[in-house]
């Protein structure tokens, strides 16, 4: 029950990129463009997000386990260190050049879209060399 749950969140969620624009990378691109010719649209998905995962927060905070009876991964630590600075630091320029974030290029790859699908091996080389340097 727990795999077709994630599942149907999974596309659930998809879907979402889809319909808010966030698979297309000239959208995220133009979001971005702050001194050219913005498209502050991705605000209003941005902010919807960020509400939803505020309040889900919330009621799962307390919890030991979820609905389906699954062990809750919620980080505690408020610590900003450098591995965090790095990896933002990482993301935003990733998605600043790209245009594109790692739940969309999954959607992408899925979609068959070129792009997405390098963004995508590109994405897992870059996890590869990380776990690979983090157990030396």
């Amino acid at each position: 029950m727990p795999i077709l749950i994630a599942l149907i969140s999974g596309l659930l969620f998809g879907f979402g990129l889809i319909v808010a624009g966030m698979g297309n990378p000239a959208k995220i691109l133009a979001f971005l463009d702050i001194t050219g010719h913005w498209d502050p649209s991705l605000l209003v998905t941005m902010a919807v997000a960020m509400v939803i995962s505020g309040i889900a927060f919330l009621c799962v905070k307390k919890r030991k386990v979820s609905v389906l009876k699954c062990q809750m991964q919620i980080p505690t630590t408020q610590k900003i260190d450098k591995k965090l600075v790095t990896g933002s630091l990482l993301f935003g320029v990733g998605w600043g050049l790209a245009g594109i974030c790692p739940g969309p290029a999954l959607v992408l790859t899925g979609l068959g879209i070129i792009p997405g699908i390098i963004f995508t091996l590109a994405m897992i080389a870059g996890m590869s060399i990380f776990q690979f340097t983090q157990k030396t």
